[in-house]
């Protein structure tokens, strides 16, 4: 559980320390670069998210003795764990940026959403319904939430695909040689 709690805290925190450099480049607070910062936050996302979990589970296979299988199972029990701790770490980070550093990230966010429905020619009465659930859902508790889940889905998804590369059956030892 102490490997799956660090790897899950180590995905966690490249993902706020990404989060950062995006807010200090400017892209989380201008409605014109966020769709920018959300395309490199996407790419840099993945990488943390399946260089986290190959870390992790390999780490987890190196704790098992090698006379005892470290099969999909396992594998994709310690991915589950390191999904788990990083969605709730990241979660918590979401609502902290939201909240208290960034307290003007969910009116960046809602007027590049209402930017993109203008593009498409939706009709005013259209664009204010979705304004409202876009901010209902940018809300931070709301975010933190769906963070959580959505994140935590995401992550069992490719802890599934991992698993399936790192697992390892259990080494047979020879039996010793008889010296006559």
């Amino acid at each position: 559980m102490k490997t799956s709690f660090t790897y899950g805290a180590g995905m966690a925190l490249a993902s706020a320390l990404l989060v950062f450099a995006l807010y200090f480049l400017g892209f989380h607070s201008d409605a014109a670069k966020f769709p920018t910062g959300q395309k490199i936050q996407m790419i840099a996302g993945i990488v943390i998210l399946v260089g986290g979990l190959v870390l992790g589970i390999r780490a987890r296979r190196d704790e098992t003795p090698a006379d005892e299988p470290f099969g999909y199972g396992k594998a994709l029990g310690a991915g589950t764990l390191i999904a788990l701790f990083s969605s709730l770490l990241g979660a918590v980070f979401t609502f902290i940026y939201a909240s208290f550093i960034n307290p003007g990230f969910q009116e960046v966010l809602v007027r590049s959403e209402i930017a993109k429905l203008e593009a498409k020619n939706l009709p005013a009465d259209a664009i204010e319904g979705a304004e409202k659930f876009i901010r209902m859902m940018s809300n931070p508790a709301v975010s933190m939430v769906a963070g959580f889940i959505f994140g935590f889905i995401m992550s069992f998804i490719a802890a599934l695909i991992v698993a399936a590369f790192i697992k390892r059956s259990a080494q047979v030892q020879p039996p010793p040689l008889a010296t006559a």
